[in-house]
């Protein structure tokens, strides 16, 4: 099924990102398609996005509760008075749970908004409201403040990343098993839309004037898709490791220095990777990085400068390889984290050789590193707030290929701890602690190299080093360094 889901994607992504040259005129009822206001109506239906929000709750407790039979959605109006009554705690809950499940769940809710109408920052209080509500009314366990964060600000950032994906896909004017596929895919991306477009008619409704959600004139789109094997070092083992097929999707969402297009998101890179091997996590990575606000300052060159307030959501996650020394290589996560960046281009550094170079420093409200002591329920990570700080080079040369060097370095401090605590008599749902007091440094280096076999089709070799440095107050420190390999063929639609 999941496959089935990515191949539709895949199909109909290539028709969806094709650059559309011609706009028809819109009639004075309809305004052109912004993506700060995407629909052709400007409308708003701010209750209508409650009301959904609230059902969207309803019925994935309904679904726990009567179908899965959870001990968890057994609620009563007074589990619901204790939660209010005892506030919120740090959970127990698996690293993919916390750090990918939950803001994946406020991404449907941000969508809920974004999808009726209402523009980024409207929409974004929705995610806040419908996490407030599922912590505490539709468990019997008490809040969790991680999730909260999560929630929101991770379900911001794939939020919006999702709902202008799908406004690749949709074409108003198509008829036919085509518009049935496009509908479908964006559906797939962005489920609250077509929950809308459904009870609207907007997904069979054909209109030939203004029928685009996307100008590609104003914002132009490149999307990647490409398929490989992964190696996974076993602690650095160079002939002990695992192999894994992989599927990777990446894009570049318009362009930084286009002073006419400022708003959030108007700019943002996105990179997921899926891993198709049983042992190893369906997600293993997703990096986001979206622009919140940014300013093109002017130069004495030909380089291109922009200054600005970035949104970052970074996910890495993996598994401890078959048959090796049981060791897990690497999790690590910066779910809430907003901060400044400087992205520079020279478009003609040498002939037809450009350079691209981007820094950036997040403030990290809340994150997960893996931990070698921490190991309570379902979590053997800590959770805690800190700093990152990334780099990217990109050498461009043209028809030939391209080299890239990412440089990502995280810091995250876990300031409350469970020490001083009998752990056999505390009840760990309650035991709210961000896990072993200390801190972790955790650095990423990526080279990337491509070579080009054809038009739209490169060959890609990429290396991660992982390195982690984990200081912990109570015990031992311990450092830990592995890396994995990539090689696939990636297509550009």
């Amino acid at each position: 099924m999941r496959s089935f889901l990515l191949l539709i994607i895949f199909l109909c992504a290539g028709g969806g990102l094709k650059a559309q040259t011609q706009m028809a005129e819109a009639p004075d009822s309809l305004t052109v398609p912004t993506m700060s206001n995407p629909y052709p109506t400007v409308k708003k239906h701010p209750w209508r996005a409650a009301a959904e929000t609230f059902g969207l709750n309803v019925g994935v407790w309904a679904f726990d509760r009567f179908v899965m039979q959870e001990d968890f959605a057994k609620i009563s109006p007074t589990t619901i008075k204790n939660n209010i009554k005892h506030g919120f705690v740090w959970d127990n809950d698996q690293f993919s749970t916390n750090l990918f499940a939950h803001p994946y769940h406020g991404n449907l809710y941000y969508n809920t908004a974004r999808s009726s109408g209402m523009t980024f920052w409207e929409s974004a209080p929705y995610a806040f409201a419908g996490s407030l509500m599922w912590e505490t009314c539709a468990e019997v366990e008490p809040p969790a403040i991680n999730d909260l964060m999560a929630t929101t600000l991770g379900g911001i950032a794939l939020g919006e990343v999702t709902f202008r994906f799908s406004s690749q896909l949709l074409d108003d004017s198509k008829r036919g098993f085509g518009r049935f596929l496009r509908e479908l895919a964006a559906g797939v991306i962005c489920p609250p839309r077509a929950f809308n477009r459904l009870i609207t008619g907007d997904a069979w409704r054909v209109r030939t004037e203004n029928p685009l959600y996307h100008d590609y004139d104003r914002i132009p789109v490149q999307f990647e898709l490409g398929f490989g094997n992964r190696y996974l070092a076993d602690a650095g083992s160079l002939f002990r490791g695992e192999h894994n097929p992989y599927i990777e999707m990446r894009g570049i969402y318009g362009n930084p220095f286009e002073a006419e297009c400022n708003e959030p998101y108007d700019y943002f890179t996105a990179g997921v990777t899926f891993g198709l091997s049983g042992n190893q996590p369906l997600v293993s990575r997703v990096n986001l990085m979206g622009r919140i606000w940014g300013k093109e300052l002017p130069t004495t060159t030909d380089m291109e400068l922009l200054v600005g307030v970035f949104q970052y959501f970074n996910y890495f996650d993996a598994e401890e390889v078959k048959d090796g020394s049981g060791k897990i290589p690497y999790k690590i996560s910066e779910a809430a984290s907003i901060g400044p960046g400087i992205v520079y281009r020279f478009p003609s550094l040498h002939r037809k050789v450009s350079l691209s170079q981007s820094l950036h420093v997040g403030g990290i409200l809340l994150g997960g590193c893996l931990t070698d002591y921490y190991n309570i329920i379902d979590r053997n990570y800590n959770l805690g707030s800190g700093y990152s700080v990334k780099s990217q080079t990109h050498l461009d040369f043209g028809q030939k290929g391209m080299f890239s060097l990412g440089f990502q370095h995280y810091r995250i401090f876990t300031w409350k701890g469970y020490e001083g605590k009998d752990l056999t008599t505390v009840n760990p749902l309650y035991l709210n602690a961000q896990g072993d007091r200390g801190n972790t440094s955790f650095t990423v280096i990526t080279p990337i190299v491509e070579y080009v076999l054809g038009p739209h089709v490169r060959i890609n070799w990429e290396t991660s080093l992982y390195y982690r440095r984990s200081h912990y107050k109570y015990h031992p420190d311990l450092d830990f360094d592995t890396f994995e390999t990539r090689v696939g063929l990636m297509y550009r639609f």
